[in-house]
């Protein structure tokens, strides 16, 4: 008999060892798993599904227990079909609650007592991290080097992802205890107009970014370049500006701003887009959009409205509320108020910064394969996990990683054409039992933000889609449907918005459209948090929208009722 043995090899489909969603295994520990509309709709490439399953499960899991969560120990997270799937770990027994309920007490005090002071020191050590990892220069770098770099990008997405939730759930902790406290003492919720109007009206560095673009879109006017922009498809803008003297000096200033503000792509959740920096055709086209609809920066005059508007409002809610109770219902509503502000701030500096830098190594490394053969270009790199990565780095020709690549590409092709369904569930639980499941754990970013609360459909309104309201209002006029963040350009000032969902990189499209339809979305959510500022109408949690919903039909929306009515048929 021979000796030896004869090795399977493993699936070149296997993505995320270890936390590949398995039906039976994974049903039995849990009766529900969410799919992550907000972040995994398109379905990820194999590479970032790696970075995401394995690290945001992690940073959930770190900051539930560093804040000692009383009904939540986190999320457990599955990779199926591109899509994240998830689930809460509850905390089992009243005990175990007591117990960590003591222990929250005192771990949330920072965020009580020196919010701003915590952001800043959380965000100094991140961007400390960020300027270490930019010091290679990847293409001089040796292959250990280059290695090197990568494993150190692998340590900072993990790190940014303990910052992320630890500051996400102290924050929106406090943000759904103060909903309790509005809910029990003034009979409304995070849906109720008065709500929003409590917690709007702020600043953030997003915004900032949006404003900076504006200023450039004045600033190409003074100089004489308006036109050549405006007669340029968006990927001609920065060819066309580069071919006079004015045009470079000009985007000499621009690429310096996105020097310190382009570590982003389109797509917040993914690495397979150029930066800003690579190509910035995006901020271009926002610039572009500026320039059409013309004016001023209406979102400051927008912003003093709605602070206005929260001043009285805050006098009128805190003259009904009873002195024993006034002074927890204020530092709740000042904790809330800065949830906003962090959900937006977070994706620039966390989500998007660390998805850009883990871009930049990645490719880096895919250069250097590709040019040893061990892949056919550096962008199949995102089609390649990092065990695979360690394996060739050193020695790239020694590798043949194509016939991999193929595989995986085309089945990521495949999951673009199917999507995955919203939620998978255990025989014999149905989804009234799943989102009792999700109210029960009380965990904030489940209600808030990834999953949400469910449309309530209202027979007699005789709507065609029913969904939840992110920001107040109602608005009628043609639909202009997006599924993927090539398509921005085409935005019309006026339009409504209709998308699977938005991220920061849409941001400068709600000074101009009239409202926004998306298929997934909850409070603390994109959408409808740049929908408050705004003052537009979000509908969030249509499901359908992008799929029953034409471009050019005209719709009207009614966040208020959480209804929409296609009126072209």
């Amino acid at each position: 008999m021979s000796n030896v043995t004869v090795v399977q090899p493993v699936k070149a489909t296997v993505t995320v060892p270890g936390l590949e969603f398995d039906e039976k295994a994974d049903l039995e520990q849990s009766p529900a798993w969410f799919l992550d509309g907000t972040h995994s709709v398109p379905p990820w490439t194999p590479l970032f599904g790696w970075f995401w399953i394995n690290f945001c499960r992690h940073g959930m899991q770190y900051g539930a227990e560093k804040l000692s969560l009383p009904t939540v120990k986190g999320w457990d997270w599955r990779f199926k079909n591109g899509g994240g799937y998830l689930t809460v770990l509850l905390v089992k027994s009243e005990a175990e609650q007591r117990q960590r309920e003591v222990r929250f007490r005192e771990a949330i005090r920072p965020f009580v007592e020196d919010y701003d002071s915590l952001w800043r020191s959380q965000l100094d050590e991140v961007l400390g991290l960020y300027e270490d990892l930019k010091t290679l220069d990847l293409d001089k770098a040796s292959n250990i080097d280059l290695l090197d770099n990568f494993e150190r990008t692998i340590n900072v997405c993990r790190r940014m992802w303990e910052v992320h939730m630890y500051m996400m759930y102290g924050t929106f902790t406090a943000y759904i205890l103060f909903e309790n406290m509005c809910r029990n003492l003034l009979s409304i919720d995070d849906t109720h107009p008065l709500f929003h109007t409590l917690i709007t009206g702020f600043d953030n560095k997003v915004l900032q970014v949006d404003k900076r673009i504006w200023e450039f879109s004045r600033k190409a006017s003074q100089m004489g370049l308006a036109d050549v922009i405006l007669a340029s498809d968006g990927k001609d803008i920065a060819s066309r500006l580069d071919a006079s003297p004015n045009g470079r000096a000009f985007m000499e200033e621009f690429r310096a701003f996105l020097n310190e503000d382009g570590w982003r792509m389109q797509r917040m959740s993914e690495m397979n887009l150029p930066t800003w920096i690579e190509d910035p055709t995006p901020p271009l086209v926002n610039l572009k959009q500026f320039l059409l609809k013309g004016g001023g920066f209406n979102l400051e005059q927008e912003r003093a409205k709605l602070t206005r508007e929260r001043e009285v409002a805050e006098r009128d809610v805190l003259g009904k509320i009873t002195p024993d109770q006034k002074g927890w219902f204020t530092t709740l509503l000042r904790l809330a108020q800065k949830s906003g502000v962090f959900s937006e701030e977070h994706d620039h500096y966390l989500d998007l910064y660390t998805h850009a830098l883990m871009r930049r190594s990645a490719l880096g490394i895919g250069r250097r394969l590709a040019a040893a053969g061990t892949i056919a270009s550096a962008e199949d790199i995102f089609f390649v996990v990092p065990e695979e990565i360690r394996k060739v780095t050193i020695n790239p020709d020694q590798f043949d990683l194509k016939p991999v690549v193929v595989e995986r590409r085309a089945e990521w092709e495949a999951w673009c054409r199917t999507p995955n369904p919203p939620v998978i569930l255990r025989d014999g639980f149905d989804m009234d039992q799943a989102m009792a499941m999700l109210v029960k754990s009380n965990d904030p970013i489940a209600l808030k933000v990834v999953v949400g609360s469910m449309p309530v459909v209202r027979p007699e309104l005789k709507a065609d889609l029913h969904g939840t309201c992110g920001s107040p209002g109602v608005a009628e006029g043609l639909a202009r449907v997006i599924v993927s963040e090539d398509q921005l350009a085409e935005v019309q000032p006026g339009e409504i918005l209709v998308a699977a969902t938005t991220s920061p990189s849409w941001t400068p499209l709600f000074s101009f459209i009239k409202g926004v339809v998306v298929d997934r979305g909850a409070s603390l959510s994109h959408a409808a948090i740049v929908g408050r500022e705004y003052g537009i109408p979000v509908l969030m949690n249509v499901f359908v929208g992008t799929q029953q919903i034409k471009t050019g039909q005209r719709i009207r929306l009614d966040a208020n009722l959480g209804a929409l009515f296609i009126l072209d048929k």
